[in-house]
């Protein structure tokens, strides 16, 4: 057969704007698309949002302000230290995290007897509470019973749950970089939380003045145990110096060492001897060189200086003596020598010098004595030192140990004066009553509630309405796996777009929204002729020869045409990938299209499943195509000729007639002279065959067929698996002279076509017409 093949492009072509930019013309056709979708979300988030508030119980909020300020505490303490801001800040987060600890909220609940206020511990319960103490409520039918608490089990219960509720009622946060923290309570009623906010302001207060005295209360205990430690630890240090000293005899009056303290005296007592033994041997050495002269030498030399009455005796006797000499001298000038007052005088005067002379050895024999016993002392010091001095060498090497002993207690005696310091001073500071903290902002009683915020959550509503809806319609824009446009005919699988053929409505204005099979579906399905509005449906393109349905298919002969131009009469297959997608109405459209043109027109019936085309117009002779190609009857006798239409009908089968291996008979010899047969009486045979996917009879078909028309169902037949199916079956896919959408809903299709494509300007293309089906 002549058949130009009108396929231009493969399926590369489905590729080529994946690497292209975002296309905000498409973006936006996206949204309008989905329009209505996200506007349902928004009401209906608006809707959900309005009965919150009108379910939600009202909370209100009381605010109050503490002040964590170091230097009230300036006169207690005996010095101020600078702090970094990072010590600032750490000190801030603490208090922030004890504001909400469950310590104070406890000391709340205790304060304000919490645990026994049922409005406190039993607000008005919310939807979502409700539907979790119903929830509660089964689960307690189902588990086994437990037997009551104890009174003050119960009572420990409320005061925890009353603890539970303040915690999450409570909000504490830093003010900026200010050493403020500002407390906020909520509570179901205006009153009940400025009082709170109030207690937890004092109770923080308290707090900090309790963990004050307790910690110097602590600090006192441990200090007093250490010193008490440290107080026995110095005595028995001090002990053992002493008793160190004593063993190793270190010890005397002065604090020093006894053997330095002996060596230092004897030292002192050596160096008096030795100047003693000095003196006395120059005095022994001078009055014996005075000795040894004679008498009238040592008179002479009397003279010297001694102590004592010793030298007074000796003056007395040398002025005696000097007395006589000058009155001999005297005695002699006037009367010489031998004048007996002369003789007196020089016997006077010997008997003085011997009286000199024997006093002078007196004093040297008392000298000689003082020179003795200053050098036998002086030996006896030197001998003592010697023996001290050995002892102190040994006392050196003890007072080592000594040494450590006294640095010992010296440290222990130290500490114990530090700590005991640091305790009085611990005592002192227990007694002052002074916090780090103030309350600078009272609550005051809200007047209105602060949550729910019907503003905010009306404005949160509408932005979850829009994210939702649009995370919807994002899902479905990338589950959309349908044909919408010719634009997508060509560029997913090459083929030329014949046309739209629009959803049909029945008469009452029933369509696929409202739950109603599609008359396409129903016809695809078996329906007969029985149903008017069927038959109306197989004559659209001739009741309504204006329309865009018959240009349609007028287009679908031109293309045939085109694609066959030398052949007499022409086949045409009119195939689709699925059941359901119209092509037994558009196939039987076409048929009586043809046929008002006064053309030679058979209607040949090749679906065994579903007998549609022939069906629908009500053909239904007791022979079909069947019983023709097994002999059976001969083809003149199973057509029926409907007049109306113009047009000759080859059913399938009789109904009662089963139709196994449909497919062989369809490739058969009998079916090659039965085209022939045709062939030479006919201008146009229309075919409606078999899906493709459930049934390989279009395949069997197709040496007979000179062009295949694809229905494809608008919106709904997957791209991919029309793919597949054209690059698996090459014989149908080269003679398809194009593809038709059918079902499409002509009022939906503006919105998925770019700005500029044919499909928008379909109102004004439309006036162009003088009618439209919209229902029949």
């Amino acid at each position: 057969m002549d058949h130009i093949n009108l396929r231009s492009t493969g399926f590369a072509a489905a590729n080529r704007d994946q690497d292209a930019f975002i296309d905000l013309d498409r973006l936006m056709t996206a949204v309008m698309r989905r329009a209505r979708l996200i506007i349902i979300c928004v009401i209906c988030s608006m809707v959900l949002a309005g009965v919150y508030l009108l379910l939600a119980s009202p909370r209100y909020t009381a605010m109050t302000q503490i002040l964590i300020d170091e230097n009230l505490s300036r006169y207690a303490d005996d010095e101020q230290t600078s702090q970094s801001a990072q010590l600032i800040d750490n000190r801030m987060s603490s208090a922030v995290e004890i504001v909400k600890s469950k310590a104070l909220a406890l000391r709340v609940v205790d304060d304000l007897k919490l645990g026994d206020n049922n409005a406190f511990l039993n607000p008005p319960v919310s939807p979502v509470g409700l539907v979790k103490a119903g929830v509660k409520s089964v689960v307690s039918l189902v588990k086994p019973a437990t037997p009551p608490p104890a009174e003050q089990d119960a009572q420990n219960g409320r005061r925890e749950k009353a603890a539970a509720i303040l915690q999450q009622s409570v909000t504490a946060d830093r003010v900026g970089r200010s050493s403020v923290i500002a407390v906020a309570l909520q509570s179901p009623e205006p009153q009940l939380s400025a009082q709170l906010a109030k207690a937890y302001a004092a109770a923080y207060v308290s707090e900090q003045l309790s963990a004050n005295f307790d910690a110097t209360e602590k600090a006192s205990g441990w200090l007093q145990e250490r010193l008490n430690d440290l107080n026995k630890r110095s005595q028995e240090a001090a002990m053992a110096v002493e008793q160190y000293k004593i063993s190793n005899d270190l010890i005397s009056p002065r604090g020093e060492l006894l053997s330095s303290q002996q060596l230092a005296d004897l030292t002192s007592q050596l160096i008096v001897a030795q100047a003693d033994s000095a003196t006395a041997a120059a005095r022994y050495q001078q009055y014996k060189a005075i000795t040894d002269q004679g008498p009238t030498v040592a008179v002479d030399n009397a003279i010297v200086s001694v102590g004592g009455a010793e030298n007074s005796v000796i003056q007395d006797l040398r002025k005696r003596y000097q007395a006589a000499a000058e009155r001999e001298r005297s005695v002699l000038e006037q009367f010489g020598a031998d004048h007996p007052q002369a003789r007196m005088l020089a016997t006077e005067k010997n008997a003085l010098a011997q009286q000199i002379f024997g006093e002078l050895q007196q004093l040297t024999a008392g000298f000689k004595n003082e020179f003795e016993v200053a050098t036998s002392r002086e030996k006896s010091l030197r001998a003592s030192i010697e023996k001290v001095a050995g002892r102190n060498s040994d006392a050196n090497v003890s007072q080592i140990q000594l040494r450590e002993l006294e640095q010992r207690a010296a440290s222990l005696k130290t500490l114990y004066q530090s700590y005991l310091d640091r305790f009085e001073q611990a005592s002192q500071q227990q007694s002052f009553p002074i916090a780090h903290a103030r309350v600078i902002s009272n609550p005051g009683v809200p007047v209105s509630p602060s949550s729910p915020r019907k503003t905010l959550t009306m404005a949160l509503s509408i932005v979850l309405g829009l994210f939702a809806g649009g995370g919807i319609a994002t899902v479905l824009e990338l589950r959309e796996r349908g044909f919408r446009l010719g634009q997508d005919v060509r560029s997913h699988l090459g083929l030329r777009f014949i046309g739209y053929l629009a959803l049909i409505k029945r008469a009452g204005g029933q369509t696929a929204a409202t739950g109603q099979t599609l008359p396409q579906t129903a016809v695809d399905e078996g329906a007969t002729a029985t149903d008017p509005f069927i038959r109306k449906l197989t004559r659209v393109a001739v009741d309504y020869p204006r329309s865009a349905f018959a240009e349609t298919l007028r287009n679908v002969k031109l293309a045939c045409d085109q694609a066959t131009p030398n052949r007499s009469c022409r086949v045409i297959g009119v195939v689709s990938a699925l059941p359901g997608e119209g092509k037994s109405v558009v196939a039987a459209n076409l048929a009586v299209m043809l046929g008002a043109m006064n053309k030679r027109t058979l209607l040949l019936d090749a679906d065994s499943c579903n007998r549609g085309s022939s069906g629908i117009l009500g053909a239904e002779p007791p022979n079909g195509l069947m019983e023709v190609l097994r002999g059976e009857a001969p083809w003149t006798s199973a057509i029926t000729i409907d007049a109306k239409a113009k047009l000759a009908i080859l059913p399938i089968a009789s109904r009662n007639q089963a139709m196994p291996h449909t497919s062989d008979l369809l490739a058969s010899a009998d079916m090659d002279r039965l085209m022939e047969t045709v062939n030479g009486r006919f201008d146009y045979v229309v075919v409606d065959l078999a899906p493709i996917v459930p049934a390989i009879d279009a395949k069997a078909f197709a040496p007979h067929v000179d062009s295949y028309l694809m229905v494809v169902e608008w919106g709904t037949t997957p791209v991919k698996l029309l793919q597949t199916v054209l690059e698996q079956e090459t014989a149908i896919a080269a003679k398809t002279v194009g593809v038709i959408l059918n079902k499409t809903d002509m009022d939906e299709l503006p919105k998925y076509a770019d700005p500029g494509a044919p499909e928008r300007f379909r109102g004004q293309t439309g006036s162009y017409r003088s009618e439209e089906p919209v229902a029949v």
